[in-house]
């Protein structure tokens, strides 16, 4: 069903929670996660690195992948350009002022992924 699976996550716990599920995915379907944030330096290599290493201990072995720019495009891009079977993200990540900024990554990824989505109810 799903080879590959590609999360996005910004270190939230709400974004943990969408990880998780993406993990229990790719454990019942022996597909290939890679957990995605969008970021720079230490704390994007942080993000990630935890994530993976939490899935990790499920017996789900995940990559990393660290992208800059528009987080909503930036999941896109990689779900197309990687040749991802299924994208997942959280329904609601950051707060605030970064938040809006986002203009509701969920939202935005629905409309753009052309591979499956799985928009995990974290709230």
């Amino acid at each position: 069903m799903y080879g590959r699976i590609l999360v996005g996550t910004d270190g939230s716990k709400t974004a943990a929670i969408a990880v998780d599920r993406a993990a229990e995915v790719a454990k019942a379907t022996g597909a290939r996660l890679t957990v995605m944030t969008v970021g720079k330096g230490e704390k994007a290599e942080r993000v990630v690195t935890e994530a993976a290493a939490r899935v990790g201990q499920s017996g789900v072995v995940a990559d990393i992948k660290i992208s800059d720019g528009d987080p909503a495009s930036a999941l896109v891009s990689e779900a197309d350009e990687g040749n991802y079977d299924l994208l997942v993200v959280g329904n609601k990540g950051m707060q605030g002022a970064s938040r809006l900024m986002l203009r509701n990554v969920p939202n935005k990824v629905s409309h753009l992924t052309r591979c499956a989505l799985l928009i995990v109810r974290t709230t």
